[in-house]
């Protein structure tokens, strides 16, 4: 990195909000380009004390302050918080106050890219980024380039953007979260796959989610991906202020329109991308070399494979990028994933299912059900789910801060399908569901964990959710699942 880049943040005071990975990754990024870095968290734990040693050691420029994470230090000149903080945090209301600006680690990595910088593909949506995002990385590689998955998943974005390895372009997943902190990122392309009410507590309201979403189509170059079936996200590209000669792109599960990628007879089709788009279509891919080639997940890909068109991508690497991809290779676990087979009843965890529209695609692959759920909601209302779910349940195993909002829609919608309701939130609490479940599932069915609630009510991440889950499954088929106390 240059020196003219060094300039702008020597002796800069900047105040980084949150000890996390991103935190850690922004706080040494700026105090190696001179910057007088205070970090502040809230916690004073003793794993809060050795991780602030450690980058205090490590990192010169850089203190850091536990247990306070409202005040804003004196002498502060720009805020950059971790994604998880919200808008109304009083350290961000101290800042304005103040008048100094918030942003976050996207927008920190946006500011330090150097000259020749690698163009970003972004991705966002409510369910499907990270499927996405890998899959489009694994395209772009399978066409000779060099590209990283990263933003809301793997390596901190900083790291990638500050390292010495360089890029030909890279495929960047972004969080609602992340792109309400981000309002410089211009992406050479971007998707929005979906949008159904998530977050609500944090953005306040559906409106704003959506707004935050639409930011990753500003400024963009080449093209605004939609999903043809989401027009939601049509309209996020009306809205858009993007570059002359951005072009929006829809993908659909249907046949293709000109402008769009589609699916013919079990074809993945390009009908944007090739000359005279009103009759040609450009052959890219099968169904069968998506894998699995479920309709969310061919949705997925579609989207990927917009975005790797539009950066230029020949046809043939998007089919050699999509049977390369592998979802077993993916950091996340608890996406749909096989558990075990007890006395005919299979064992799936879904607890990354954080939201509505999550489960109901993870309950739409399954029949018959039986369902565990529950826990904060994060502002949801689950009546639509219940409703297009309620002929696939055997029954509902409800557990968490919330789960009164499922049963209420349980008894609104499917009054006939048998619920219990757990009111423990104590450790032995998941064993104690899983046992409900398989109490009432028969041969055939699925016991199915996809909360459609976050988790940090009862476990520290849904990670940890998955695992109890995987844990309480494998005392069940040991025999040992005694009803624990």
């Amino acid at each position: 990195m240059g020196s003219g880049q060094v300039t702008p943040w020597q002796d800069r005071n900047i105040t980084v909000a949150g000890l996390g990975v991103s935190g850690i990754s922004a706080a040494r990024a700026l105090a190696g380009l001179g910057a007088v870095v205070t970090v502040v968290d809230g916690g004073d734990s003793e794993g809060h004390r050795a991780r602030a040693a450690e980058l205090e050691a490590e990192a010169k420029g850089v203190t850091v302050r536990l247990g306070d994470a409202e005040t804003l230090p004196e002498g502060t000149e720009l805020v950059v918080t971790s994604p998880g903080w919200k808008p109304d945090s009083p350290l961000f209301a101290a800042a304005a106050e103040a008048g100094v600006e918030v942003v976050g680690d996207v927008e920190i990595a946006w500011r330090l890219r150097g000259e020749n910088a690698a163009p970003w593909l972004a991705i966002t949506g409510t369910n499907g980024k990270t499927t996405t995002t890998q899959m489009l990385a694994s395209i772009l590689r399978a066409a000779g380039l060099e590209t990283a998955a990263v933003g809301n998943i793997g390596t901190p974005i900083i790291d990638v953007v500050t390292g010495e390895e360089q890029y030909d372009v890279l495929a960047v997943e972004l969080s609602s979260y992340q792109l309400h902190w981000a309002p410089s990122v211009r992406a050479h392309s971007a998707a929005v796959l979906n949008l159904a009410p998530d977050h609500l507590d944090w953005h306040g309201s559906m409106e704003a989610y959506a707004a935050d979403k639409g930011r990753i189509y500003e400024g963009n170059t080449v093209a605004c991906v939609y999903n043809v079936a989401d027009p939601a996200t049509e309209r996020l590209v009306e809205e858009a202020d993007v570059e002359e000669g951005c072009r929006a792109i829809g993908f659909t599960l249907g046949a293709p329109a000109p402008s769009m990628l589609g699916v013919v007879d079990g074809i993945l089709v390009d009908r944007a991308f090739v000359q005279n788009r009103q009759k040609n279509a450009q052959e890219l891919a099968s169904v069968e070399d998506v894998n699995p080639p479920a309709p969310h997940n061919i949705a997925n890909a579609l989207a990927a494979a917009a975005l790797a068109r539009a950066f230029g991508v020949e046809p043939r690497a998007v089919r050699d990028g999509l049977r390369d991809f592998r979802p077993d290779f993916r950091p996340d676990a608890h996406r749909v994933a096989y558990v075990d087979e007890v006395d005919g009843v299979r064992y799936v965890d879904d607890s990354k299912a954080t939201n509505t529209h999550a489960a109901e695609a993870s309950l739409a692959a399954f029949e018959p059900v039986v369902w565990i759920a529950g826990g904060l909601a994060k502002g949801a209302t689950f009546d639509e789910l219940v409703r297009k779910s309620a002929k696939r349940l055997r029954g509902v195993v409800l557990m968490g801060a919330d789960r009164a909002l499922i049963a209420e829609a349980l008894a609104r919608h499917a009054p006939e399908v048998p619920v219990t309701d757990l009111e423990r939130t104590d450790t032995g609490a998941m064993l104690a569901a899983v046992r409900e479940a398989a109490r009432l599932a028969e041969p055939g069915d699925t016991v199915l964990l996809a909360p459609a609630c976050a988790s940090m009510d009862m476990f520290a991440n849904y990670n940890k959710r998955g695992d109890a889950f995987a844990d309480a499954v494998r005392e069940l088929a040991s025999g040992s699942a005694a009803d624990p106390a």
